[in-house]
């Protein structure tokens, strides 16, 4: 056979197969290329920062608010009607304010309400809160001590309790007035705004040269004024018409009630008006 001939047939061969290679090549580049653009485009977004808790953003600082709790200690609290602390119930965990349930019997020197060291007279306060079963609590304001009177007995009292709880308890007990964000025992908040048990909730109290606001949730639960007509006529009818100084005081003490049932705290802040 010609060597010659051999050689050119070869060669040939050898241009073809390129050809097919290239084609190949080029086929499936357009294919990947159509599918990259057929296919749909993903918008990738990034998670807003999460707070951290116990701290005040910026916009806050500037605004005046500050904390009335670390998230570490119990500095700038003690307790009512003591120039110290409880040595047990009150406690700090995980960066929450916590006050145990009261076991029985009840230990010694456990548990009591709570007050800031600071009074205060116009002021906004805000603090996060999460109940436990049956909880029965309040966050109290205008405190004044008395020796030997509940805190309850001259300060006015934002409910905290398990409203469902109570009332399967005892269907009998008239929740008006003594739901969470109810002015205690005195005005029934314009709606339920709490979220479940077990999740927390972010209560809001505003004061302001006797006008009164409560918030629970983003949501006003009520406004009243000290003194007015109402409030008067809502106070003959309630439990504090034998206590003649009741929400009297122009500046007191922020409280924070134990009522034997567990209760969590956290982002508890303030700022003067």
């Amino acid at each position: 056979m010609d060597f010659l001939y051999l050689a050119q047939v070869s060669q040939k061969v050898k241009l073809d197969s390129m050809k097919i290679q290239l084609f190949t090549f080029l086929i499936t580049a357009f294919v990947l290329a159509s599918c990259q653009n057929s296919a749909p485009t993903e918008t990738v977004t990034e998670a807003p920062p999460v707070a951290p808790e116990n701290a005040l953003s910026t916009e806050e600082s500037a605004a005046g608010w500050r904390l009335l709790f670390d998230g570490m200690t119990l500095n700038g609290w003690r307790g009512y009607n003591r120039p110290d602390l409880p040595k047990n119930g009150w406690s700090v965990q995980n960066g929450e304010l916590v006050i145990a349930a009261t076991p029985d019997p009840r230990p010694e020197d456990f548990g009591g309400d709570l007050i800031t060291m600071e009074k205060f007279g116009n002021f906004e306060l805000s603090l996060d809160f999460k109940l436990s079963e049956m909880a029965n609590s309040g966050v109290l304001y205008f405190v004044v001590e008395e020796k030997d009177s509940a805190i309850w007995h001259n300060a006015p009292e934002y409910q905290l309790i398990d409203n469902d709880g109570w009332a399967k308890s005892d269907p009998s007990f008239n929740m008006d007035t003594h739901r969470t964000g109810d002015n205690y025992d005195m005005e029934a908040s314009s709606g339920l705004y709490m979220k479940p048990v077990g999740e927390w909730n972010t209560a809001r109290i505003v004061q302001n040269n006797g006008k009164v606001e409560h918030w629970l949730n983003g949501q006003k639960c009520l406004e009243y004024e000290v003194g007015s007509p109402k409030w008067k006529e809502q106070l003959a009818k309630s439990k504090f018409k034998g206590y003649p100084q009741y929400a009297m005081n122009k500046q007191g003490y922020i409280g924070l009630q134990d009522h034997g049932h567990e209760l969590r705290f956290r982002n508890i802040k303030v700022r003067n008006l």
